[in-house]
């Protein structure tokens, strides 16, 4: 597949189908074309329904066609719930009476083998020579709840929104599609579309996405995705999704997938595919959930309630025992917690009584039993307190006598009221008998109902980070290598220092030698103590193969490291034949970061940064950057990792010049956007110092292609 787009008027077309041909039509039970055809009798599709299956006159009253070569021309959709063999004719036969698209059920193409990839890649070109959609192979079909229309062999009962904000589920997976839209029913939460796309031979998800961007019965977009077959289409649907307004949450099976092999740098190894696509994705607003139980959840309270407008978050209980586990939870999921106490609450202080200290979370013990009001006036509180982001009402439900008592009075709070923060009501006791009555009120009010508070926190977590996130854009300067034409390959140090110096990346002071007299002559004309470092093509990684050699003082130790790191590097691989040595003069210690990036094929460029060094790649603390990042937002990401605490000042050592680190991971990102021939680079270690000193890059490799 290419990365052009499909036009919207043929995912309309297909989508809001007003003819459907069933090839393999049957009335046998069971068959998925007997399925298809009473998946739209039972839902009224009033259009045309062409049955075609040569063995049979008629099926269900209709006339059956012989072949798709008996159609009328310009049918819009024609499902193919026929075996693999048939099913390349039958596409042909299709784009010959100019059918709109085709729904193919059939597995066995690209997942089975070469000669399925090659029956899978001919549908695609079919498709795109004659303005096809073709749905899957391998997929469930779509189900259009707005107008009633499920073409797939799963038995569906439509459920039209009616007006209500609404869902579309997009996934690659057909039987996730159908999970996804059993839970969502389940809770009362309307879909509008769900669409598998299977192996996505001729229409992707990010089609599907693009086109429900526009949809007007479509608010959230939930989506399971194990690949993104053409990432940059997708990128600019989830930018549309964005400044449209509606929410997309994705979960994306296979994080836990290797770094690929190929990687010549620590950056390459890093930046694995996974973290990659999580960094552009969430760039464009993504909503990722890490669970098919948050991706539920986290869509419900998009669905149901504002989107919240700060991260911080405020918590109503009855236990004190419920206040330190959700203190604990909060602080392991980093959720913030609105700073509330009895001086800065007063209308808090001036609902709770005496004994009840106002706190976050707040508890009301047991008095909300005798004094229900204290739920009403607490919320009320709450709801029109501006520090808070959203909240959670932890509630003790027990039997129906208890919850008649508390739920009609956090009714009370919402009556005549806009709600302008979520707020979600969470039972602590997971199977009380809360009459369902109640639950229908606190929905309608725009309230979700989840059986625990955990799931709430985890799913507002996910929502509050996004709440927060900058997403200003920087147009990264252009910085276009002359020289870079004249290499292949990996580039060695000495090299990649050459090309890279006159752009401004800080490297210490050096000169490259051939020989023994030259690497002493250019100690002398750097000044000692120097470094030397073995160079080469081959040699990727130098001190892995004892290519390094610091502190040499005087022309003699240069003569001698010489004779040294030949050796050394004979003995760690005698294949490997020097270029000669780089000498550089030795400076100050400091941290040791890592600057590199990579030009993703498919995602295009990115840059990683963090703690450096030789343990960079055990360590692992890094961050991934856009070449569009501000200079705020990379700070902001390198005040993220974990050991960020070293660069701030730790223990009353001097604060460092992260925006000195931060101008060369620019520097990084406007070079592999310029220069899309540059698969990798990397500057390992990177050594930061105290602000206003800046930084050195001490190595530097590059992989051109």
């Amino acid at each position: 597949m290419t990365e052009a787009s499909m036009p919207r008027d043929a995912i309309t077309r297909f989508l809001r189908p007003r003819s459907v041909a069933v090839v393999g039509a049957s009335d046998t039970p069971g068959a998925l074309g007997a399925s298809v055809l009473g998946n739209l009798d039972r839902n009224g599709f009033d259009g045309e329904i062409y049955p075609i299956n040569p063995k049979r006159e008629a099926i269900g009253g209709r006339k059956c066609l012989a072949s798709v070569d008996d159609l009328p021309e310009g049918v819009d959709v024609a499902v193919l719930a026929i075996p693999q063999v048939a099913v390349l004719d039958a596409v042909r036969g299709l784009a010959r009476r100019g059918a709109g698209g085709a729904v193919i059920f059939s597995a066995g193409f690209a997942e089975g083998g070469e000669e399925g990839k090659a029956q899978q890649a001919e549908i695609g070109r079919i498709a795109a020579e004659h303005g096809m959609v073709i749905e899957g192979p391998n997929c469930l079909g779509f189900v259009n709840h707005v107008a009633g229309i499920p073409l797939t062999f799963v038995e569906t009962e439509t459920q039209p929104p009616e007006g209500r904000r609404a869902i579309g589920i997009v996934s690659q997976s057909g039987a996730m599609a159908a999970v996804l839209a059993t839970t969502f029913q389940s809770r009362d939460l309307p879909v509008s579309y769900s669409v598998s796309t299977g192996n996505e031979a001729g229409s992707g998800v990010e089609d599907y996405v693009d086109w429900l961007v526009d949809d007007e019965a479509t608010h959230v977009i939930a989506m399971i995705v194990e690949q993104f077959r053409k990432p940059k289409r997708f990128l600019a649907a989830a930018r549309r999704a964005r400044d449209a307004g509606k929410p997309v949450v994705l979960l994306h099976p296979g994080k836990s997938s290797a770094a690929r092999e190929s990687a010549a740098t620590h950056t390459g190894a890093m930046a694995g595919d996974y973290k990659l696509m999580r960094r552009k994705v969430e760039r464009e607003g993504v909503i990722f959930a890490e669970t098919l139980e948050e991706l539920g959840d986290i869509t419900e309270i998009l669905i149901r309630c504002v989107q919240m407008a700060r991260p911080e978050l405020a918590v109503l209980g009855e236990s004190g025992a419920f206040k330190a586990l959700m203190l604990d939870l909060t602080e392991e999921l980093e959720v913030p917690l609105s700073a509330l106490d009895d001086e800065n609450a007063p209308e808090l202080r001036a609902a709770l009584p005496p004994f009840v200290p106002v706190s976050n979370p707040l508890d009301i013990t047991a008095q909300g039993l005798s004094q229900p009001q204290i739920y009403t006036q607490t919320l009320s509180a709450l709801l029109v307190d501006d520090r808070v982001g959203a909240v959670v009402a932890g509630i003790i439900q027990t039997d129906p006598v208890t919850c008649k008592i508390k739920i009609p009075a956090i009714l009370a709070a919402l009556e005549g009221r806009e709600i302008s923060k979520p707020l979600i009501y969470a039972g602590l006791d997971e199977g009380a008998p809360v009459p369902a009555e109640y639950i229908r009120e606190l929905r309608a009010h725009g309230v979700p109902c989840f059986p625990s508070t955990e799931r709430v926190f985890r799913a507002l977590a996910r929502l509050g980070k996004h709440a927060v996130l900058d997403l200003e854009q920087a147009e990264a300067e252009a910085t276009p290598l002359p020289r870079l034409g004249e290499f292949s390959g990996v580039v060695a140090e000495y090299q990649a220092k050459d090309l890279l110096a006159p752009l401004g990346f800080p490297f210490p002071q050096g000169k490259f030698a051939a020989s023994a007299d030259e690497a002493a002559t250019a100690a002398d004309a750097v000044g000692y103590p120097v470094a030397m470092k073995a160079q080469a093509q081959r040699l990727g990684h130098k001190s892995d193969a004892g290519g390094v050699l610091l502190n040499l003082g005087d022309a003699n130790a240069v003569r001698a490291a010489w004779t040294q790191i030949h050796a050394s590097v004979a003995a760690y691989d005698a294949s490997i034949t020097l270029d000669g040595v780089l000498i550089e003069k030795m400076g100050a210690r400091g941290m040791e970061m890592i600057v590199g990036g990579r030009n993703d094929p498919e995602w295009g460029t990115v840059v990683l940064a963090g703690f450096g060094g030789v343990t960079a790649e055990i360590l692992q603390d890094v961050c991934l950057f856009t070449p569009d990042m501000t200079e705020a937002q990379v700070i902001d990401g390198l005040m993220g990792l974990k050991s960020a605490a070293l660069l701030a000042g730790y223990r009353g050592s001097p604060a460092l010049d992260v925006s000195a680190l931060a101008k060369v991971i620019a520097q990084v990102g406007a070079l592999l956007a310029s220069e899309p021939s540059i698969a990798e680079i990397d500057l390992n270690p990177v050594i930061l110092y105290p602000q206003g000193q800046g930084v050195v890059a001490l190595d530097a490799l590059m992989l051109v292609e």
